[in-house]
């Protein structure tokens, strides 16, 4: 359930719903919108008699939420949120491009990458320090000293950097070095991981499971906020079908799905999709014609000596093609 407030309802007013939501043995979380607070119920079980709060002073209305995720509606918040990465305003009509190798491999190759990607247009640098792979024989990542290079990444270029955390242990250090912390496919439904990434004040960008419904993925998202951190940004990286033309098939449908159930960003990787390096700019410019709000692009300037994903990762000229094409396409759906 959420209690709306009016827009001139005093914190002295706001308090004192608070305490009775709370005096009922439920969880009340006030959310600051765009005009007036609206104050959350959480942890009822079973519906909640709207008549104990609606005669308080300053209450408006009671609005009952029907989703199993609360604090990610549109139910709970109408107005989208917008993170903000340094100078980088996530959501809001922006689209905003993330790209950089899938995995750090060398201070050269960092800032190689970095330097082609800030000229054609990206805001922010991916890059992975610590990677998961299928293979436990595959290259895992360079750890702390991956971390360090983005930090230097970060210094030399002005691009806020992005990577992904693997575990609970290793959380503190990834949160020292990075501006935004992804949470990848394979932890979307690690709870402690959320639950952790929820107590970061860190955004956090939290791709899509292999198969997760959207339903599954919000409820991921869900945890996050239940935690404390509303600065998260959703991302559709393809999902596990029957084919093999494409390494996963990417689910464009969840966009408008996502942008009508949650308040929350959603981007694109169209790399992880894809697989294959022909498929990506097609389906970025599909991304920014359906409504996404960015992307996130695996980009090399040596892909073939890659040590992870070189076949999907663009090379910087195909990179600077794609950040034409998508910007102009975005703009005709939001001017």
């Amino acid at each position: 359930m959420l209690i709306v407030m009016d827009n001139k309802a005093t914190q002295q007013q706001i308090d004192k719903v608070v305490g009775a939501v709370e005096a009922k043995g439920y969880t009340a979380r006030p959310i600051p919108g765009g005009e007036r607070v609206s104050i959350g119920v959480l942890y009822n079980k079973g519906a909640v008699d709207a008549s104990l709060f609606l005669g308080y002073p300053g209450v408006k209305d009671i609005v009952p939420v029907t989703r199993p995720y609360k604090l990610v509606s549109r139910e709970f918040q109408p107005e989208d949120t917008l993170v903000q990465v340094g100078d980088v305003t996530i959501g809001n009509g922006h689209f905003t491009i993330i790209a950089g190798p899938c995995a750090i491999e060398s201070e050269v190759q960092a800032l190689t990458i970095a330097e082609h990607i800030k000229n054609s247009g990206a805001e922010l640098f991916r890059g992975g320090a610590f990677k998961p792979r299928t293979s436990p024989y595959s290259f895992q990542g360079l750890g702390e000293e991956g971390l360090k290079i983005l930090a230097k990444v970060r210094t030399e270029t002005g691009l806020p950097v992005i990577t992904e955390v693997m575990d609970d242990s290793t959380f503190d250090l990834v949160e020292e070095y990075t501006d935004v912390i992804q949470i990848g496919t394979r932890n979307m439904q690690n709870f402690t991981l959320l639950k952790r990434a929820g107590r970061s004040g860190k955004p956090i960008f939290l791709k899509r499971g292999l198969a997760a419904t959207i339903d599954e993925w919000l409820m991921a998202a869900e945890y996050i906020l239940e935690s404390g951190n509303r600065q998260v940004i959703l991302c559709e990286r393809g999902v596990r079908t029957f084919v093999h033309h494409s390494r996963n098939t990417l689910d464009l449908s969840a966009v408008p799905v996502v942008c009508k159930e949650s308040h929350l960003p959603i981007i694109i990787d169209p790399s992880h999709a894809a697989g294959r390096r022909d498929q990506v700019i097609p389906l970025s410019r599909a991304a920014a014609a359906v409504g996404a709000q960015g992307l996130m692009v695996e980009v090399h300037h040596a892909p073939e000596e890659a040590l992870s994903d070189g076949a999907q990762s663009l090379y910087p000229e195909q990179f600077a093609q794609l950040c034409r094409q998508v910007k102009a396409i975005y703009g005709i759906f939001n001017d």
